[in-house]
């Protein structure tokens, strides 16, 4: 192997694993040129697409999670699920043997599972990266055999051994930090006006249907609230409703399904409403905009309304729950739009929950390994 390090990072599944594994990879890449990085992802996740868009190899395991459907279908897919497993297990050692990794990163989703476990089984370091407050099924059982685990909450020695955890908060994709806000280019991206305010909705990388429907519903409020929209739907959300979506595209209104160039929605992002996932908490303190919090009410012991309470008991954030999405989120945020100095408190108060040395700290316990 000569002095060449190689690197295996595997999870994904959301935007919430791919971003913050891609963001190591490159603090990796940055502090060893010649480092070699393998991801191992699900297969028809979508990992496979966007490590690849962002510059490294990646393999693919046949992976999924448990079912909560209890149809016929459902049940039989659960059944199936140890003899898949078995064999993703079986695929992970031999992509591991081949590309003879020096340490192993785990950052959540189907994949790191088998993937961890394989790296677990001959011997190589392994590390994994805890973004929520709650942690998955998937590392909860990881957590017995690795040797660190990073994470960027506190008391999660209920779940993980103590003496493993080391607090570093949840890395961001590097363009996050280094963002400019107004930045004249950003607004030529969108082809947006820099003399208007704009609002940004996000549902997550894969979107979120209460917010969409909102939004579509209130579109003609927006517009006369003489404001400008991005609006990141999500793809199968854009794919269902393309037709009356793109009909209510204007100089104004920008509507796509994924938004690949987030710094700029960030720099031009005056108000911005999100779901409270532990990746999107740790971008909004660094672009510290007046937000609205609307966390997934299925997330694991309901962990994005935990992940929003922090923000909101600051002052950072307004939180409206999912259920009361259809007649309190536009309100919420017309109310916020018309008190500006309520927006600048809540703009510095978001302040204090940026860390901007997260991935910086992850990849000095990554290489102590």
């Amino acid at each position: 192997m000569g002095t060449k390090k190689r690197f295996l990072i595997s999870g994904g599944g959301t935007g919430g694993h791919i971003f913050p594994a891609v963001a190591i990879a490159n603090r990796i890449k940055f502090e060893n040129p010649d480092a070699e990085i393998l991801f191992i992802g699900a297969d028809d996740k979508m990992e496979m697409r966007r490590v690849p868009e962002a510059g490294y190899k990646i393999e693919g395991l046949h992976i999924y999670g448990m079912s909560r459907d209890f149809s016929v279908k459902g049940i039989l897919k659960n059944l199936k699920l140890p003899f898949v497993t078995m064999k993703a297990l079986r695929r992970a050692k031999q992509i591991i043997r081949e590309f003879q990794p020096d340490v192993a990163i785990g950052v959540g989703g189907f994949a790191s599972g088998p993937a961890l476990q394989a790296a677990n089984s001959l011997g190589i370091p392994t590390l994994i990266q805890e973004q929520n407050s709650y942690p998955g099924v998937t590392n909860k059982i990881l957590s017995r055999q690795v040797r660190r685990i990073c994470v960027a909450y506190d008391g999660l020695e209920r779940f993980f051994p103590k003496e493993k955890i080391v607090k570093t908060g949840n890395p961001i994709r590097a363009e996050i930090l280094q963002l400019q806000k107004k930045r004249p280019e950003s607004y030529e991206f969108f082809g947006l006006n820099p003399d208007k305010k704009t609002l940004l909705v996000i549902g997550g990388s894969l979107g979120a249907k209460s917010i969409n429907q909102v939004m579509l519903a209130n579109i003609g409020k927006i517009k006369q609230m003489g404001i400008q929209l991005i609006w990141q739907t999500g793809e199968s959300y854009y794919k269902q409703n393309e037709m009356a979506l793109s009909m209510m595209q204007t100089d104004e209104i920008k509507i796509m399904p994924f938004i690949r160039n987030m710094n700029d929605a960030y720099g031009v992002a005056d108000f911005i409403i999100s779901r409270a996932g532990a990746l999107a908490i740790a971008e909004l303190g660094i672009v510290a905009a007046p937000t609205i919090l609307v966390p997934f009410p299925y997330a694991a012991e309901d962990h994005q309304t935990k992940n929003a309470l922090a923000l909101v008991d600051k002052g950072a954030a307004i939180l409206v729950k999912d259920s009361e999405v259809s007649f309190a989120l536009i309100p919420a945020f017309t109310e916020l739009f018309n008190d500006s100095r309520k927006c600048e408190e809540m703009a510095e108060a978001m302040k204090q929950f940026a860390q901007p040395d997260a991935v910086a700290k992850i990849v000095e316990n990554i290489m102590s390994l």
